[in-house]
């Protein structure tokens, strides 16, 4: 849930205006409105966030064991909806009206998929494996930037996205003995995730970025309302305040992202995005008694080199760009 790496933000702030599962699809503010560079404090923001993102992922693991996950992803959504439009209040509502209400919606529909897919996925990996797994999701981005984009990707960048792809390899070890089908989840929903991260690169700055979260929360909830009495069983009270908890950390996460992003650059902040991988196994064994193996550790090693990888080439491309717009 930490921010995607994979973006440059030289003349833009990213904002996350939403509660994905892994690594947060954002809008974004013009760089003037940016602070200072507080690199210190942008880098204790973000620790901070994963943090917050591993213990709301936890929450999430141990109702997956009494709730349905669409319930539990419908509690989580109703936080949204309602810090949504709390800070919509703030502005009088404005931004509600989506120029591109198709590729809102269809937005909406890809953050839903992604979390729906990862609270599934948590019912039956380890904490730390789905979040390894789950970060492949720069390799996805670039895969699909291609077509939708009609992003050029060189042969470097295609070795880093197959190296990212073997470290997924060595965390599911896939003909071992220790291997699940579930660990598929965590692909499925990094790929859900990619298709919200370029829809957002493709609205561009069509629509403000409160009306995309906006139009997340609402297309999340409304569906998941919809689909909630096929599979819902009554929560208890304890239930329904760690649901509540649940959204709450959640949103706190991204609020931290969103101040740390703007306090230092994205190239600077990316590397401890990536902590989460750290906090999810530290909070997997604390409260589940999951250690880590060998196999998932390297593997997390080689998923995190690859995707830093690619954000480096990303600022490359960023940067050429702006030199021939110049």
């Amino acid at each position: 849930m930490a921010a995607d790496p994979t973006e440059e933000p030289a003349t833009e702030v990213p904002i996350p205006p939403d509660l994905a599962p892994a690594t947060a699809p954002r809008g974004s503010v013009p760089a003037s409105l940016a602070p200072q560079d507080n690199v210190l404090g942008g880098i204790l923001l973000i620790l901070g966030a994963v943090t917050l993102f591993s213990c709301s992922d936890a929450v999430s693991k141990h109702l997956r064991g009494t709730l349905p996950s669409g319930e539990i992803v419908w509690i989580r959504y109703l936080v949204f909806v309602a810090m949504t439009l709390a800070l919509l209040g703030r502005n009088r509502f404005r931004g509600l009206h989506a120029r591109r209400p198709g590729l809102q919606l269809l937005r909406g529909l890809c953050v839903l998929t992604s979390s729906v897919l990862f609270v599934i996925g948590l019912g039956y990996l380890p904490l730390a494996e789905a979040t390894a797994i789950n970060y492949v999701a720069p390799t996805f981005i670039t895969l699909l930037s291609i077509p939708v984009l009609g992003e050029v990707v060189g042969p470097r960048r295609w070795i880093a996205l197959l190296v990212g792809f073997v470290g997924v390899l060595i965390v599911v070890q896939p003909g071992g003995g220790t291997f699940q089908w579930a660990a598929v989840l965590p692909l499925l929903t990094a790929a859900a995730w990619a298709g919200a991260v370029v829809i957002t690169r493709r609205i561009g700055v069509a629509d403000h970025p409160g009306t995309t979260m906006f139009w997340t929360a609402c297309t999340g909830f409304v569906a998941l309302t919809l689909f909630l009495p096929f599979d819902f069983r009554m929560p208890t009270g304890w239930e329904l305040g760690l649901g509540l908890l649940h959204g709450v950390l959640g949103s706190a996460g991204q609020m931290l992202v969103v101040q740390a992003y703007r306090q230092a650059p994205a190239s600077v902040l990316a590397p401890f995005s990536y902590g989460q991988i750290v906090t999810s196994a530290f909070v997997g064994y604390v409260v589940f008694g999951a250690f880590p193996g060998q196999a998932m550790l390297l593997g997390s090693g080689v998923i995190i080199a690859s995707g830093l990888y690619t954000a480096h080439r990303e600022r490359l491309r960023a940067r050429e760009r702006r030199g021939e717009a110049g």
